[in-house]
């Protein structure tokens, strides 16, 4: 009996060092020249194409994800704002900027668990053709978790995340993503 108690746990040990050693992998595993950061954005420019390793595929797929190849669209996450510190749900955020050289962009909120954040006024992102602009063509997004009359984007209270998709970008998207002007994320009030 002792026996199998023994390889019992030795089995279950194996399973969970296995599944944890391939869960930190998949979670840190990022090709580094595939990339790129600009500003509080940063771009995997591996993801949807073929250079894409079996880590990237798989944090894609645990994400949920359907990505598109860099050529249709480039996809940047933020978890930080502009001075470099992490989102924080009690805080409020002001995004702002002008349109990215893209055909269409949208900037989306999701909750650390890459769903969409439920909230009564239904208010999951802001769109290049629902974004509310100021007369010089800048736009000023707010994501918190108090509703706002324009331009408001929810906030989960326990944590968030930004994803900008740009569809279709321009030439100066896709020969230097790196560098091409993206919005401003900058910590507003906190509660």
């Amino acid at each position: 009996m002792k026996f199998f108690l023994r390889l019992l746990a030795a089995i279950v040990s194996a399973v969970v060092l296995g599944l944890g050693s391939a869960y930190i992998a998949v979670q840190s595993a990022t090709p580094a020249d595939s990339v790129v950061k600009n500003g509080p954005w940063s771009a995997n420019l591996a993801a949807g194409g073929t250079t894409a390793d079996n880590y990237t595929r798989t944090a894609v797929a645990i994400a949920g994800l359907l990505v598109l190849n860099k050529d249709e669209t480039i996809y940047y996450g933020a978890e930080a704002d502009s001075a470099g510190a992490p989102f924080d749900a009690k805080c409020a955020y002001r995004i702002e900027g002008h349109d990215p050289d893209a055909r269409w962009w949208s900037i989306t909120a999701y909750g650390k668990d890459h769903y969409l954040i439920d909230n009564p006024a239904k208010r999951y992102s802001v769109s290049k053709t629902s974004v509310v602009r100021a007369a010089d063509g800048s736009f000023v997004i707010r994501i918190s978790t108090a509703p706002d009359a324009q331009n408001w984007i929810a906030a989960s209270p326990i944590g968030f995340q930004l994803t900008l998709r740009l569809y279709n970008p321009g030439p100066t998207v896709r020969d230097d993503p790196a560098a091409v002007a993206l919005p401003a994320i900058t910590k507003e009030a906190c509660s």
